[in-house]
């Protein structure tokens, strides 16, 4: 099971910060790597699936799956060569409509991504990425805090960080 201790926590100042910080873990996921993403409406979570899926990549436009709940991405030809499965859990009921789309075999091949999966896509893997997104209380531009939480090897360097205004926890 993978610890919530916070391992990095950024400043994400453009929407650019947000899908960089995507990019730099998506070069990171291998088949079998679940990232969970939490934030409010509007946190940036889309955004930074994109990201991940050009770390990844991945064939396609990543946009919200909100209603078709899960949307796989082939990789493009000459890529690393992990698909991306993007989950969105939010009208999801619990752990059981989350094992009714079958992820487990997708995480044979695939790296994924669920929106709105704290509490209920942890369970996919022994251990997970989670990032929570937040807006910083009355701020009405762009900026964003994005919390890291779990194993180091999907925690992006720290020299990519910094360019995102990254605070690396001991």
């Amino acid at each position: 099971m993978t610890s919530t201790q916070v391992k990095a926590s950024l400043e994400l100042a453009t929407p650019a910060d947000t899908e960089r910080l995507g990019r730099a873990v998506g070069q990171r996921l291998c088949p079998g790597d679940v990232v969970v993403l939490s934030g409010p409406l509007g946190a940036g979570k889309t955004v930074l699936a994109r990201g991940i899926g050009t770390g990844l990549g991945i064939r396609g436009p990543v946009t919200s799956p909100t209603f078709v709940i899960a949307r796989e991405h082939p990789t493009l030809p000459g890529g690393r060569g992990v698909p991306l499965v993007h989950v969105d859990a939010y009208r999801l009921g619990g752990m059981a409509e989350l094992d009714d789309l079958d992820l487990d075999t997708d995480l044979l091949a695939a790296a994924v991504v669920v929106e709105w999966g704290e509490g209920i896509a942890e369970r996919l893997a022994d251990e997970h990425l989670l990032i929570r997104l937040q807006r910083p209380s009355g701020d009405a531009d762009d900026t964003r805090i994005a919390q890291l939480c779990g194993p180091d090897r999907l925690i992006p360097d720290p020299a990519c960080l910094a360019a995102c205004g990254e605070t690396r926890d001991p």
